[in-house]
């Protein structure tokens, strides 16, 4: 068996060497650099595009490559080593596999293995791979890590095929992966054309706004949680091999989160009903997260109303 490094042995334990975030000039890549930056890990940073003009930190090293590019994924990586690797790359596109999905799923899969392909091993101490809620497809919440997943995207699919091959790999040739199952994150910095931050600046400018009836039932987790639960699986040797649920617990409809907006902003007007629910979704996409806090003893602690406040304030400073 291949050695791949070992696992720091106790959730909680102070992390030190070097951390490769691939995708860390998105949304939550820059807060996970910041913190990483702030607890003394040397960071390097690789990126499809280089980073846009104000976002980039001075002790953080940027790389661009995409990660279906094999040869310059190697010409960039065979001489630098790492003991953690986080791996947000990738994109959000629910495209059908016959208009765009075939190139989703190569972005995100034969992404991974290229990249997994290229580490240098025997330094290597945790990989964490960012999966997605939408792995779960229409399975009945609150969704569990240890049910059978049910993709009906490209991009789905290509990231429960992502955890397979990391498990595959734990299994096999003992490589130190955990799987992180993100809900939906909100907080500063997001892309404008995500749905909370498009509610946000319309709430902002006093506009009204088309909306679905907002039944559905979802988990929203603020960022800083999100970033806490990622530190302690970059310590945690038990969660090897493991995909875990990163998310609140605790299910809220859209109408509701909407609602707190406008209570939280005091102007803007959303027209209920006015857009249908999209083909196939999930009315209730919550998880369970008591893996998170078995294995990793975490748990998001933010409350939805807290973490609205201090996301939109974030907006208002912005502009």
């Amino acid at each position: 068996m291949a050695k791949w490094g070992r696992a720091l042995g106790e959730v909680g334990e102070v992390l030190s060497g070097r951390l490769l975030v691939v995708g860390g000039t998105g949304f939550i890549g820059r807060h996970l650099v910041r913190r990483a930056e702030q607890a003394g890990l040397a960071v390097t940073v690789l990126s499809l595009h280089p980073p846009a003009a104000g976002v980039t930190r001075a002790g953080v090293e940027y790389l661009q490559a995409d990660l279906r590019d094999a040869s310059r994924l190697q010409q960039l990586l065979a001489v630098r080593s790492f003991e953690y690797v986080v791996n947000l790359g990738g994109y959000i596109n629910h495209a059908n596999y016959q208009n765009g999905g075939r190139e989703v799923l190569a972005a995100h899969f034969n992404g991974l293995d290229n990249l997994v392909s290229t580490l240098k091993r025997d330094t290597l101490k945790k990989f964490i791979q960012i999966g997605s809620s939408d792995e779960y497809g229409n399975v009945s919440a609150p969704q569990h890590e240890d049910c059978r997943e049910h993709p009906i995207s490209p991009y789905a699919m290509a990231k429960v095929a992502s955890a397979h091959l990391l498990q595959m790999l734990h299994l096999t040739e003992g490589f130190p992966a955990t799987i992180l199952r993100l809900f939906l994150v909100y907080g500063s910095g997001q892309d404008r054309q995500r749905f909370l931050p498009q509610i946000i600046s319309g709430a902002l400018a006093g506009k009204v706004f088309p909306v679905s009836a907002g039944e559905q039932l979802r988990d929203f987790c603020y960022i800083d949680d999100i970033i806490d639960g990622l530190f302690k699986a970059l310590g945690s040797h038990e969660s090897d091999g493991e995909v875990i649920n990163l998310a609140s617990g605790q299910p809220v409809t859209i109408r509701h989160v909407l609602e707190q907006v406008i209570e939280i902003v005091g102007r803007g007007e959303p027209k209920f009903g006015e857009i249908p629910y999209r083909t196939g979704e999930n009315m209730a996409l919550w998880a369970d997260v008591s893996k998170a806090k078995k294995l990793l003893h975490w748990q998001a602690t933010t409350p939805l109303h807290k973490g609205l406040v201090q996301t939109i304030e974030a907006y208002r400073q912005t502009g």
